[in-house]
């Protein structure tokens, strides 16, 4: 099959051959329509995020596609049905292999590349809000990067359950962008401190959630704006991986729990699970329409170095998906 491969000299991408996957009996093997650009794919191409043992080397965290073949022991699914699905690697490419339950099935009301753009963000949202931030109607969460691809998802499933939501981004464009979906209020983050703002949204209360992929240079800033019981959990570190000075005695007095937390190291059995909950959460508001992907520009998979450059200097609001063409 073709790939979208890595050239080891200077880490650009080009498409060569590469062997098409096989499947177990409890597998599908997909036609890969769409596929979407993560942060973890830049990591991976200069060898700083590998893939867990076991998973494709190929980049490419998510796909949508047409089932090709099924397993012997797979029910439910039917060759030609349209899926969408997590991987923990292998979707630059022409054909992937996933376990059957893990697959989503792709509402009529959606194109692939629509797809493509909902499996990586939408459960790393679901995940960090729902089960680890038992995130609850009425309580206030804090979304950095709110108009990321997992801060657009993030926004539009706390908007579902009834949460007040607080978002930063870094230019208008993006911060209306965030209000449409459903942000109650968006805080440039360049503009000065933005603990002062969340104290303000919030009468002083602070929130009882923070989503954070920037790191170290938030720390400070994070545990000032969580309440009592609050939790932050640390997605990324974008701004850096180590805190210089930690004073336990503020996470003692508020009661602060910091969770750390990744997607694609999680086990196949939650990764399966996770998708199966989503799915009875979000399918069907997908197809009504009162969610959406978001995407932000839509790119021929021959021009993946130049869309990999449109996330590295950080252009994008919402999705970047690459069209897969044999």
């Amino acid at each position: 099959m073709r790939a979208i491969l890595v050239e080891e000299k200077d880490q650009s991408l080009y498409i060569g051959d590469f062997e098409k996957p096989t499947i177990g009996p409890n597998e599908m093997l997909v036609k890969v329509k769409a596929t979407a650009l993560n942060r973890a794919d830049l990591l991976q191409k200069r060898g700083l995020y590998p893939p867990p043992l076991g998973a494709s080397p190929i980049l490419g965290l998510e796909m949508s596609g047409i089932v090709e073949e099924l397993g012997a022991k797979v029910t439910g699914w039917k060759k030609g049905d349209r899926v969408c699905a997590l991987l923990p690697g292998g979707g630059y490419a022409e054909y992937v292999s996933i376990p059957a339950d893990m697959g989503m099935r792709i509402p009529e009301q959606l194109s692939f590349e629509q797809a493509a753009a909902i499996p990586e963000v939408f459960l790393t949202a679901y995940l960090n809000m729902f089960w680890l931030g038992d995130l609850q109607p009425g309580q206030t969460i804090l979304i950095h990067a709110g108009a990321s691809g997992v801060g657009t998802a993030a926004i539009q499933l706390a908007k579902e359950i009834g949460a007040k939501i607080i978002v930063t981004a870094g230019t208008p464009e993006k911060r209306e962008l965030c209000l449409s979906l459903g942000a109650d209020y968006a805080i440039d983050y360049k503009a000065g401190p933005f603990s002062q703002k969340v104290e303000d949204a919030t009468d002083g209360q602070g929130v009882h959630l923070i989503l954070d992929f920037i790191g170290a240079s938030y720390w400070e800033e994070n545990i000032r704006s969580l309440q009592f019981d609050g939790k932050l959990i640390i997605i990324g570190t974008m701004g850096g991986a180590k805190v210089k000075e930690v004073d336990l005695g503020k996470l003692l007095s508020k009661r602060i729990q910091i969770i750390g937390t990744a997607l694609r190291t999680q086990t196949p059995e939650k990764k399966s699970q996770l998708t199966q909950d989503f799915s009875s959460f979000a399918l069907d508001k997908f197809a009504s329409g009162d969610m959406q992907p978001i995407l932000d520009s839509t790119w021929d998979w021959k021009d993946a170095n130049q869309a990999h450059a449109h996330m590295e200097q950080n252009r994008n609001a919402g999705k970047i998906v690459l069209r897969v063409n044999p």
